[in-house]
């Protein structure tokens, strides 16, 4: 009927994408921002509505803003989520006074309650066109035909009872932002935006006593699109010299440069993360060995990434594969080492300088009748050995594992060129296995 009708398949992913990208940019508003699928938005603007004028400019602006980036957007405000989204698709622009949600909804259809199209189609059937005149019955009524779920929909809907949302992003220990009347497009201007944010935000911690681990950057563009830079430290600080720092080492990695668009008009810098900063991490009571070892690994993970600058910390397991273990570098600290030690001073030397991460098998060509091997093979080459001590057993640990796994039995060896191996036999013999597995496990120096 319509020839000129441009049709597109529908993306459900797309639009929840979308949908995101819109929440994310929603949250120089409120850092609590939820979904309401397919296409709905939950902001709970408590105690953020002082930013303007009153509530009023605050809808207007919201409403403004995403319909200058192309959207059409219905908004409304109540006392609950609920209240708000049937108003929003129904009274789009609606204020609800605080207590008055239920006279607001009460010309509403029942289609605006989103319930089971069953129960919407049973209230039809009854009669009860509007929420008014669904709420007109009594509670025990509607609970025994549609069950309690329907009926406390019904209540948030009225504004009798309140509850929570769930805010996508978590909401941040402290924050700092500097809004713009124009968008701002040059780098000095950004940068110096960032570095007073810094400051600003390390003199609210100092007043907090507290210490910042994870600081995000949220830039705001005037296009509705938003980028968040995320840096991360070992140890808990609020020196503005170092937060800006990692920011610059951070910026100057991106693959994808920053790109002010339009331009920014809102800047904002979270501590995601804090701490109560005591004594012994403060900077003058810290060596300055200790202090420069920090932050060169802040600044290497904010260039290269936190995953890849690790260190590795002893775990409680005598299994030699698994006695350490990398972790990255800035949660070092949060690591609680064993009690005790697994190597005495002395025993040092028994383990080898490289382990190899998984053992490589070799072929013994003969062995003494102690069980040592005096004959090996390993990667095609064949081994004399000149001396060899042990075996050193070591249980595999059955309590860890659903399956049993053979004992081994290890032979530190040494072969006529010098050169010293760290051998095992898989089983015991000839209990375990008739003819083992052997493999090599390190290399001493």
């Amino acid at each position: 009927m319509v020839l000129d009708l441009a049709v597109i398949r529908a993306d459900p992913a797309a639009d929840r994408k979308l949908l995101e990208a819109i929440a994310d940019w929603c949250v120089r508003y409120t850092p609590l921002v939820a979904l309401d699928p397919p296409h709905g938005l939950f902001l709970d603007i408590t105690g953020a509505s002082h930013l303007y004028e009153n509530e009023q400019a605050m809808v207007r602006d919201v409403a403004r803003a995403i319909a200058a980036q192309g959207f059409s957007v219905h908004v409304a405000l109540a006392g609950t989520a609920e209240a708000a989204r049937a108003l929003a698709h129904y009274r789009s622009g609606t204020i609800a006074e605080p207590g008055h949600e239920a006279e607001a909804v009460a010309a509403l259809p029942t289609e605006a309650l989103v319930a089971d199209p069953y129960i919407l189609h049973a209230l039809n059937r009854a009669g009860l066109k509007t929420i008014g005149q669904v709420a007109e019955r009594s509670r025990q009524e509607l609970v025994a035909r549609f069950g309690k779920g329907f009926a406390a929909l019904l209540d948030r809907t009225l504004g009798r009872i309140g509850g929570p949302i769930t805010p996508r992003l978590a909401v941040p220990d402290l924050s700092a932002e500097r809004r713009f009347s124009e968008p701002v497009v040059t780098e000095a201007v950004i940068t110096e935006t960032l570095l007073s944010l810094c400051q600003s935000l390390a003199s609210v911690l100092e007043t907090h006593g507290q210490g910042a681990r994870v600081l995000e950057a949220m830039f705001f563009r005037a296009d509705g699109a938003t980028r968040r830079i995320v840096v991360e430290t070992a140890r808990p600080t609020r020196d503005a010299k170092i937060f800006i720092r990692l920011f610059r080492e951070k910026l100057d990695s991106l693959v994808d440069p920053l790109d002010p668009g339009f331009g920014f008009d809102l800047i904002r810098l979270s501590a995601n993360f804090a701490q109560d900063l005591q004594a012994k991490n403060a900077e003058l009571d810290a060596s300055a060995a200790d202090a420069e070892v920090h932050l060169l690994m802040d600044r290497l993970a904010a260039r290269f990434g936190s995953q890849r600058v690790l260190v590795f910390r002893p775990q409680d397991t005598h299994i030699p594969e698994a006695e350490t273990v990398a972790i990255p570098a800035r949660h070092a600290d949060d690591v609680s080492l064993p009690k005790h030690g697994f190597l005495e001073r002395d025993e040092t030397s028994r383990r080898p300088l490289r382990l190899f991460a998984k053992p490589e098998p070799i072929d013994v060509v003969a062995e003494a009748p102690d069980g040592q091997p005096i004959r090996f093979r390993w990667r095609r080459v064949l081994h004399t050995v000149a001396r060899a001590e042990g075996p050193e057993r070591i249980a595999m640990e059955w309590w860890r594992h659903q399956e049993s796994h053979p004992t081994r039995d290890y032979f530190r060896v040494e072969d006529e060129k010098g050169r010293r191996y760290w051998l095992y036999r898989d089983g015991v013999v000839p209990r375990e296995l008739t003819h083992p597995s052997w493999y090599v496990h390190g290399l001493f120096a």
